[in-house]
């Protein structure tokens, strides 16, 4: 990125958004533990100050999202040139995003199986959570009663109208559209095709510089959103729930630690520290937004600057990760089903925690990359198996926290995804590695000297 972005004596991007982080969670504690969450200084603080200036930093990361993923995309497929490579790509991408989600959902199961964290709650307990968040709840219960999720879902990927697709934010239709138009474009003469690449490519460059705009408020705004998290609820919340929380926090690290090191090792060839070490930016941003999509632009930045992998393949694998890549979701969503049934006394057999794990990848795919996303389809899955739906409210006071841990998860496992189809299509290789810099400076004239498109944060 440019040089205002890091400056501040020399401090580092990803230095300051931690500091920010930092302090959030530190003045959002000490406001709850002195004055209280409802004490009118806290709630003008968050109405004024914090929700405003949190709000205006994730909407200037939403507003370039359809851009971004329409130009990527599109010249994603465009640069692969071979329909029958598009085939193979994609495939590979999908086929990884599936196996390695129903994995974290298993192992989500079988972690809360022999924690049991739902029978340990108390009665009295689950009874303040679910008249404090009661209004909360049903509002969730309605979305989830619009949400249909099965053939209908699979019918909808192709959009009706992909305009309205964009305007509703409507990824998977997009990215359908994207994936046609970027189909279309290498079937048609080179000589009409280019004008329309060209535009993708000056597209991009816009959006990217819109990027760094963002990242101008990124230490300010991860401050506000943290503070509003921490001054409304404090640790009140988390200690009832504890041993709920470790369950998801420890699947979600043993997941994201642990089986992506093995994949890295075993399968990549790369180092596992070698690879978060320079994705850590990606992960950093993923955990203060809580959301996939507001995350991929930093995503496509890290991933083609700090590990090498060609744009062609990041600027179609990364978009569509965003969304189908829900490693960290799938996970929560069965604890968070196994646990629920626990607290309500609802034993569910083998085969229907199958179905459960089944169902958790699925939804999971279907879930909207924003904070909260998978809150609503997750009702729907409570409602299958006999569990409340207003349920739902004993976790919402603990959610935020495991939400911007499991976006974590997925965007590692974005991230580790494109890596491997790089690796496996003879694009890259751990010895491809580019020189490290702990800024993503100078990321557009990089690519604009090694003549490929820009799609990098600058």
């Amino acid at each position: 990125m440019s040089e205002p972005v890091a400056s501040g004596r020399g401090m580092k991007l990803h230095t300051k958004i931690l500091l920010g982080l930092l302090v959030g969670a530190v003045v959002g504690v000490t406001a709850n533990f002195t004055l209280g969450g409802a004490h009118p200084m806290v709630l003008w603080t968050n109405r004024y100050v914090a929700g405003p200036v949190g709000q205006v930093f994730l909407r200037m990361l939403f507003m370039i999202v359809v851009p971004l993923v329409f130009a990527s995309i599109a010249l994603g497929v465009a640069g692969l040139g071979d329909l029958r490579r598009v085939g193979r790509v994609g495939g590979k991408a999908i086929a990884y995003f599936l196996v390695t989600t129903a994995i974290a959902a298993a192992l989500g199961l079988v972690a809360v199986n022999i924690v049991r964290p739902g029978a340990q709650l108390d009665p009295e307990v689950r009874a303040r959570l679910l008249e404090t968040y009661s209004k909360d709840a049903t509002s969730r219960v309605e979305a989830a009663a619009t949400s249909n999720f099965g053939v209908e879902t699979i019918v909808n990927l192709v959009p009706r109208n992909p305009v309205k697709a964009m305007v509703d934010l409507d990824l998977l239709g997009l990215i359908f559209f994207a994936f046609i138009f970027g189909a279309a474009l290498t079937m048609i003469a080179a000589e009409r095709a280019q004008p329309v690449v060209r535009f993708l490519e000056g597209l991009n460059d816009v959006v990217i510089m819109i990027v760094e705009f963002a990242m101008r408020l990124a230490p300010y705004g991860v401050t506000a959103l943290i503070f509003g998290v921490t001054s409304r609820f404090g640790f009140d919340l988390l200690l009832p729930l504890g041993s709920y929380v470790l369950v998801v926090l420890g699947a979600l690290v043993i997941h994201g630690v642990g089986v992506n090191s093995l994949i890295l090792r075993s399968i990549i060839g790369l180092s596992p520290l070698v690879f978060f070490g320079r994705i850590r930016s990606s992960m950093i941003t993923a955990f203060s937004t809580s959301s996939s999509s507001a995350t991929l632009p930093t995503n496509l930045a890290v991933i083609e600057k700090n590990v090498g992998v060609p744009p062609t393949i990041a600027g179609f694998v990364l978009p569509i990760g965003s969304t189908m890549c829900m490693n960290g979701t799938a996970m929560f969503e069965g604890i968070t089903v196994l646990f629920l049934a626990q607290v309500f006394g609802v034993d569910l057999t083998l085969g229907q925690q199958v179905v459960v794990v089944v169902m958790a990848v699925l939804t999971a795919v279907g879930a909207a990359g924003v904070p909260g996303g998978s809150i609503p389809l997750l009702v729907g899955i409570l409602s299958m198996f006999g569990v409340p739906p207003e349920g739902i409210a004993i976790i919402l006071g603990v959610d935020r926290i495991l939400d911007m841990s499991r976006t974590t998860v997925n965007v590692i496992g974005d991230l580790c995804a494109t890596t491997w189809v790089a690796k496996s299509e003879g694009v890259w290789s751990a010895a491809s590695l580019p020189p490290f810099s702990e800024t993503l400076e100078g990321s557009a004239g990089h690519h604009a000297d090694s003549g490929t498109r820009p799609l990098t944060a600058g």
